[in-house]
């Protein structure tokens, strides 16, 4: 019986070996497409370019993250890119995108894409 109890009690919660945990989430399984871009497996930040004809830039998030396209903030328009957007949004009014995995979304605006 007391074989039993030893196969039957709770695991520890502590890494083997009291090795530290990182601080990092592990990288995104997936795909991330920005425009005519695919990245594999990806992590951190990447840029997000604006087409010069104005048109939206697709964005799809096949991973396993959430991924946040980051909007512009205290961006003179006129200097910063090349068309204003459509409707110029008031300072401080934008909120960043968030896009959950399998979620795809099209946008004129953000500066850059982070995943996570």
């Amino acid at each position: 019986m007391r074989r039993l109890k030893h196969l039957l009690r709770p695991l520890p919660t502590t890494p083997a070996n009291n090795a530290p945990t990182s601080p990092n989430p592990p990288p995104a399984k997936g795909f991330l497409t920005i425009g005519g871009t695919t990245y594999i497996d990806p992590h951190g930040t990447y840029p997000l370019t604006h087409h010069l004809d104005g048109s939206a830039t697709l964005i799809i998030n096949e991973t396993d993250h959430y991924i946040t396209v980051v909007t512009e903030r205290d961006h003179d328009y006129g200097r910063d890119h090349h068309d204003p957007p459509p409707v110029p949004p008031a300072r401080g009014t934008q909120r960043d995108l968030v896009l959950a995995p399998g979620e795809r979304a099209e946008t004129w605006r953000g500066d850059s894409v982070r995943v996570g």
